[in-house]
């Protein structure tokens, strides 16, 4: 019996146990209280697996064993990986478009260092679920094809508000659309290559990484690359 996944995502639950999952004999209620925190786990577990592994190099048993699920539990809930790969890609790309979006303001300075440090922090907060987007992207981004148009038309806004920031004199002449990639390859370094971050900082592998050090390094290297002086906190 298939079950449709719910729209988005619902908020990340510490990793559960097998035995904290119920097991019945029979097939697994859909009206059971714990279905939801259940669909959670199934969510947490397919987000470590697509991160470490990418679509194809991700089976169901491995979701299924890390979210403390049979694999006939696991596809009571999904008809298959295919389409939970899918809700969560399109969940990453969701986020891009409406928390990193940013407005028409006289004060590009401030708002490039708001959109910096809220890149960042999906970084530091996010980081398997940022990595599913690298890795579709180094897997070739078949998967990514009808997102493309969009990502384009999203991207020509923030390039069309830059441009008039450098039409009014407000920073000077430079190309827009490589400013934005460049804020989204030194952002994204924090969430695809955090390993590298916390061993060249000397820090534990599970350590926080020092967050509020790296934004202010982040985004008075950018402001500045642009002429523009960091806001004060």
């Amino acid at each position: 019996m298939k079950v449709d996944a719910a729209p988005t995502l619902a908020p990340p639950l510490a990793t559960p146990l097998a035995q904290d999952m119920p097991a019945p004999d029979g097939p697994l209620s859909r009206t059971r209280p714990g279905r939801e925190r259940i669909m959670a786990a199934i969510r947490e577990a397919a987000i470590a697996e697509f991160s470490l592994h990418g679509l194809k190099g991700t089976s169901t048993q491995a979701i299924a064993e890390r979210a403390g699920l049979t694999k006939p539990q696991l596809h009571y809930y999904i008809s298959g990986k295919d389409e939970l790969y899918e809700e969560l890609l399109m969940q990453v790309l969701h986020d891009w478009k409406v928390v990193f979006s940013f407005e028409a303001s006289n004060d590009p300075a401030r708002v490039l260092a708001t959109y910096i440090r809220a890149k960042l922090d999906h970084a530091f907060d996010n980081p398997e679920i940022s990595r599913i987007f690298t890795r579709e992207v180094l897997d070739g981004g078949r998967n990514l094809e009808r997102y493309w148009p969009n990502a384009r038309a999203w991207s020509q806004k923030k390039v069309d508000i830059i441009n008039g920031w450098m039409a009014r004199g407000l920073i000077p002449p430079m190309d827009a659309r490589l400013l934005l990639m460049h804020i989204w390859a030194l952002t994204q370094h924090y969430a695809d290559f955090a390993l590298q971050v916390r061993v060249m900082h000397g820090l534990a592998p599970e350590a926080p990484l020092p967050r509020e050090t790296i934004t202010r390094e982040v985004t008075t290297f950018i402001l500045r690359g642009c002429g523009l002086t960091p806001p004060a906190d």
